[in-house]
């Protein structure tokens, strides 16, 4: 919901061009509370109470706005003017908002956009996307291991003018490799020692990700040792950027939203709900639909093949919807356990074996007490749907069905995003609909087996 409180004032000082209201609005409040109490006004209309702000608080404000609202900014505004504020923006934030403008207006942006920086986008857009080069930030603090804490510091001083935060200071040599972290206070406390060096205070033990590793290991790295940034090298050990923790949690964000997307039968959406077109929407839903329609209809043969065994017994057909929904649900339990696990790490390939016994026992369990259940209903069957079949032999029937499909289910459930992840297939893409919709075609075979075996 657009926040209209300060929409009538916002628009009177833009008409009136009050330039000490309109500087005091950018700087009174929170960059994000500022961007909301924006939210109503026109693209045109933000820029131009943007350019009352000093250039840090402009940036700020202009990357709390949602994407749509940035990319309409830079589409409408003067090329020469758009470039240079490109220029301004954190280098892992320009080169994303970059990818969603049309190639045409980012080559004429690219243009006016300050030489350097220039370069810095260039460099970082060429890396893969989804990598750590493509989400990392090439600005932070670095100093060289031969000079004296006093000169670090006043190096850090001057590179602190250009920097948007210093989280750790990283020590290189002269050929930019990474050799070490220290801290501020191992500089401060090193000042009276004039025979010190850098290289004498720094950590050498480092945690570090390559800049071709994935994301989500990237992130997983920086939460399981609780950094608040980690260094990015190349394959000979070149410093090459930073990836922070703002970043990991956009990298957070997107993979749990992509995951449930995948796990509701849903191609992933490149926008936000509400931005996302009704043509695209509709082509990602409707195509994992048709997909499981055409799998579903499976069940249809299945049923064709046992429809003497529904003729002789009526009974047993009432009890289908209830086994397809058990080894579904089942099913559909185990791969968002296991799914899950994967994205963490909690599990890998090779632990397959050991997951696979632990389902096994789990499957029997729950096999059991969802069979119990199973048993009970069959019990109360009305006599005249039995035939010439006991109501303890359909009850049985019903019963052991129930655990074998539940077992059966909990067994794929588990196996098919392992074995997705071992083809090196997402295994977001083993889904709750897909898992469910293979156990309901196995399930029916499973239960009409089971009933001819017993009672036909």
């Amino acid at each position: 919901m657009i926040n209209t409180l300060y929409l009538p004032e916002l628009r009177e000082m833009l008409a009136e061009q009050d330039e000490n209201g309109l500087r005091e609005f950018c700087s009174a409040l929170h960059p994000a509370r500022t961007a909301e109490f924006m939210e109503g006004l026109t693209p045109d209309e933000a820029w131009e109470v943007l350019r009352y702000a000093d250039d840090t608080t402009r940036v700020e404000i202009f990357l709390y706005f949602d994407r749509e609202r940035q990319l309409e900014i830079l589409r409408r505004g003067e090329p020469d003017e758009m470039g240079r504020f490109i220029g301004e923006l954190p280098p892992d934030d320009r080169v994303d908002i970059l990818q969603d403008l049309e190639p045409e207006l980012v080559e004429t942006l690219m243009k006016h956009v300050p030489v350097q920086e220039r370069r810095d986008i260039m460099r970082l857009s060429a890396y893969p996307e989804d990598t750590a080069g493509a989400i990392m930030t090439t600005e932070f603090a670095r100093i060289n291991r031969n000079v004296t804490p006093r000169t670090a510091l006043e190096e850090i001083g001057r590179q602190a003018e250009e920097l948007e935060t210093i989280y750790y200071i990283y020590v290189v040599d002269e050929e930019n490799h990474l050799d070490g972290v220290v801290s501020a206070r191992q500089l401060l406390a090193a000042l009276g020692k004039p025979n010190v060096l850098v290289r004498d205070l720094m950590e050498t033990e480092l945690i570090t990700a390559h800049v071709n590793d994935d994301q989500a290991d990237v992130a997983r790295k920086v939460a399981d040792y609780d950094l608040l940034a980690i260094p990015v090298v190349d394959d000979e050990r070149h410093l090459v950027g930073i990836v922070t923790h703002d970043d990991v949690i956009d990298v957070f964000v997107d993979e749990a939203t992509e995951d449930a997307h995948m796990m509701g039968a849903v191609t992933p959406l490149e926008r936000s709900y509400l931005d996302a077109r009704f043509f695209n929407i509709w082509r990602k839903r409707v195509g994992w639909l048709a997909l499981l329609l055409v799998g579903e209809s499976l069940t249809i043969v299945a049923m064709t093949r046992f429809e003497s065994a529904m003729a002789a017994v009526l009974a047993l057909s009432f009890f289908v919807p209830l086994c397809i929904s058990t080894g579904g649900n089942s099913g559909s339990q185990a791969a968002a356990l296991v799914i899950r696990a994967l994205a963490l790490g909690e599990i890998t390939v090779g632990d397959w074996w050991r997951v696979v016994r632990r389902e096994v026992m789990m499957g029997l369990a729950m096999g059991a007490a969802l069979g119990i259940i199973g048993f009970l209903y069959g019990a109360m069957t009305p006599a005249v749907s039995l035939g010439d079949v006991s109501r303890w032999m359909l009850a049985t029937v019903v019963g052991l069905a129930i655990a074998v499909i539940c077992l059966w289910g909990t067994l794929v459930g588990t196996m098919l995003p392992i074995g997705f992840q071992r083809l090196g297939i997402d295994p977001g893409f083993a889904s709750n609909p897909a898992v469910a919709t293979l156990v309901d075609v196995t399930g029916i075979v499973i239960y009409f087996s089971v009933a001819t075996l017993l009672i036909l």
